[in-house]
């Protein structure tokens, strides 16, 4: 039994699929298949059911699964008490930013980093959160930037900031020279969205929850339109198609008039999502948690609220 075999059924277990796993692990799916069966063979027991498009966890594989994630676990934590002996803030950190965010704070971040820690560089990954969760757990990121709520149980996390959210609209938009709009009001708006996998996109429907239905019912399909980042949505809006919901961060500046958009605060209350830092429970570098917290503090991230508050359990 090694460690590789048992990083493999986890993957399998979490992704369903011995196709989609062996993409997760970066090798051959033929060369996971071989090692799960062998490890199968030397335990003497079915883990995976194999039949159909899904694959599926046996009772009693379910059992070794769990065990596998808390091995897994306790390996990573072997290695970074390891580190921890040395400097905490000396050596790579593994860092995970969903999407919406990665853009508009990773520049001023990793210059703030530069700055502060220069002997800690970052190695950055951009993901949805669901992923990003899933390399958490798998030991394959120190930490990750997302925002409230997430998927999983078991991490702690600190919040950095709360970031509210605007309207942007084509700067010939009837509502341009307005102050302030309501949620309310978009319901009549031909909105432009972010696709699905995009945990800003389920915000936005909280928001709005009527465009849920424009966005699956036959006769609204268009009514919404759905685009692969924030950035193509908000040039597909400065062309006139609709209008939609952007984070805060994202505006270079609320108050321009000399561009193709238009931007315009939500009434009080206005919606918006907290942005926090998630890490294992059993990872050793606090410091570096701190480091790239206090990182953040620093960066001038527009209309945002930057947020000093102890760590908790998710």
């Amino acid at each position: 039994m090694t460690l590789t075999e048992l990083k493999y059924i986890v993957a399998v277990a979490r992704q369903k699929h011995f196709g989609h796993a062996a993409e997760a692990c970066f090798v051959a799916q033929p060369t996971l298949s071989v090692a799960i069966k062998k490890l199968e063979d030397e335990l003497g027991v079915t883990i995976f059911e194999r039949g159909g498009t899904e694959v599926s966890t046996t009772p009693l594989g379910a059992q070794i699964v769990a065990q596998a994630e808390r091995v897994l676990e306790q390996t990573a934590a072997i290695k970074e008490i390891a580190k921890q002996n040395k400097d905490p803030l000396a050596g790579p950190f593994r860092l995970g930013v969903i999407y919406t965010i990665g853009p508009y704070l990773l520049p001023t971040l990793v210059k703030t980093m530069i700055q502060q820690v220069p002997q800690m560089p970052l190695v950055l990954q951009e993901n949805f959160t669901v992923k990003l969760m899933e390399l958490l757990r798998q030991g394959e990121l120190d930490a990750a930037i997302m925002a409230l709520p997430l998927p999983d149980q078991g991490m702690m996390i600190q919040p950095l900031y709360d970031e509210p959210f605007v309207v942007a609209m084509p700067r010939d938009h009837a509502w341009a020279e307005r102050k302030e709009v309501s949620a309310e009001e978009l319901k009549s708006e031909t909105m432009l969205l972010l696709g699905n996998g995009h945990c800003f996109r389920d915000q936005v429907l909280e928001v709005c929850p009527e465009m849920s239905r424009y966005s699956t019912a036959g006769d609204g399909i268009a009514r919404t339109f759905e685009g692969s980042s924030l950035e193509t949505i908000r040039h597909m809006v400065a062309s006139g198609i609709g209008i939609t919901v952007l984070p805060m961060a994202s505006v270079p500046d609320l108050d321009a008039k000399d561009g193709m958009l238009r931007y315009l605060p939500f009434t009080a209350p206005a919606p918006d999502r907290r942005v926090v830092i998630a890490w294992r429970k059993s990872f050793t570098r606090q410091a570096a948690i701190e480091a790239i917290r206090k990182a953040v503090l620093a960066c001038d991230l527009p209309g945002v609220t930057m947020l000093d508050e102890a760590p908790s359990t998710q």
